[in-house]
């Protein structure tokens, strides 16, 4: 294959090879994944706005891109490093090539060069900008690009619907409000699998239109970015908790904590994958999580928030979740509708239904 594309890093290191998907220049943060599946739920999962991704398995587009797998409408990662590429897929389901649907969305791709390198170099030193762009540029060019562009701090405002929607399933049992900030449809399935009826609302929306819509319990989506970039969020749980059910999924579980009064901060180089040992400290069971984020709550600024911790990640001991019983407001740092470890949606999505059937026994004793 030809060379005809590179990516430089922020640290000054180059690396040449194939380009794939959107052939444009483009600027983001780097960070690395270890899933070995999965591709096409990672490239529109809206929580990697803004982000260029590599993938530590060294094979991708082999099984193409199907149509009912996409986790948004509109995929708009940043870009994608892959070790090897593949664009003749082998999958009866595949519709279109990972390639074409990269092409577009505005995407840009690069393959054939050392993704175990560069992962080492984000592991060793952090996250850093990225610049993926013609081998011609010259290097200076491409550092003073760097260093002259912020990452926009907008991205929930980019992901999130402009007007509600809904997902209606049959026979109901409640009606959930979901706050989008950068939803992955799986968890508007997994919700109509439990028996709700769900309306899908802009990030913004105010918490007395969240009440004339009479929900039985309220879910903060996952998202993009940091979790003190929507205020407006924030706002919005500290005036619903304790009237309603809330649960927050990664994104959303920042939110909740900082509603409570914890902090959070950017995490080294995030946890972005589908092998993440987590630790339920209510049951002691080890679960295995996928994640996908860059923020993590502060440890110590979680005491007297009234937030108990109820899992931990085993490989750095970080927050994994962390409830408010009493409110009925609880959240998980990973992706509990696709996590690969056994029934991690039924427990989770069910502990929720849990709390609106409790609020609902309390309303009618």
């Amino acid at each position: 294959m030809a060379i005809d594309r590179k990516i430089v890093l922020e640290n000054g290191s180059e690396f040449y090879g194939t380009g794939f998907g959107a052939k444009k220049d483009a600027i983001n943060e780097i960070v690395f994944s270890t899933s070995m599946v999965g591709y096409q739920e990672l490239v529109s999962d809206l929580s990697c706005i803004d982000q260029m991704v590599v993938m530590t398995y060294p094979l991708i587009g082999n099984y193409g891109i199907t149509d009912d797998d996409f986790e948004s409408k509109v995929p708009m990662m940043g870009g994608l490093v892959v070790r090897e590429y593949n664009d003749s897929p082998s999958n009866f389901r595949y519709t279109k090539t990972l390639s074409e649907i990269l092409e577009e969305n505005g995407i840009p791709g690069i393959s054939g060069v050392d993704t175990r390198m560069i992962t080492r170099m984000i592991r060793n030193e952090g996250s850093q900008k990225v610049m993926i762009t013609s081998p011609e540029t010259p290097i200076e060019d491409a550092l003073a690009a760097m260093k002259a562009y912020s990452i926009p701090t907008n991205a929930v405002a980019r992901a999130s619907c402009r007007k509600k929607w809904y997902s209606r399933t049959a026979n109901p049992k409640y009606n959930v409000v979901a706050v989008d900030c950068g939803i992955k449809l799986s968890i508007v399935r997994c919700l109509n699998e439990y028996g709700c009826n769900v309306t899908v609302v802009p990030y913004n929306t105010a918490a007395e239109e969240i009440l004339t819509l009479s929900p039985d319990g309220v879910l903060i989506s996952n998202g993009p970015g940091s979790p003190k970039d929507v205020p407006e969020v924030v706002e919005l749980v500290k005036k619903l908790r304790g009237e309603l059910p809330i649960f927050g999924i990664s994104l959303g579980h920042l939110i909740i904590a900082l509603a409570y009064g914890a902090e959070a901060e950017k995490m080294k180089f995030g946890h972005h994958g589908g092998n993440h040992p987590v630790k339920n400290l209510m049951t002691n069971k080890i679960e295995i999580t996928s994640q996908g984020h860059s923020y993590v709550i502060k440890p110590e600024s979680i005491e007297k928030t009234g937030l108990k911790i109820t899992h931990i990640n085993l490989l750095d001991g970080t927050i994994e979740g962390a409830e408010c019983e009493c409110d009925h407001v609880f959240g998980v740092q990973y992706n509990p509708e696709s996590a690969p470890g056994p029934q991690d949606s039924e427990y989770i999505f069910g502990k929720f239904i849990g709390n609106i059937q409790r609020r609902e026994s309390l309303i009618n004793a």
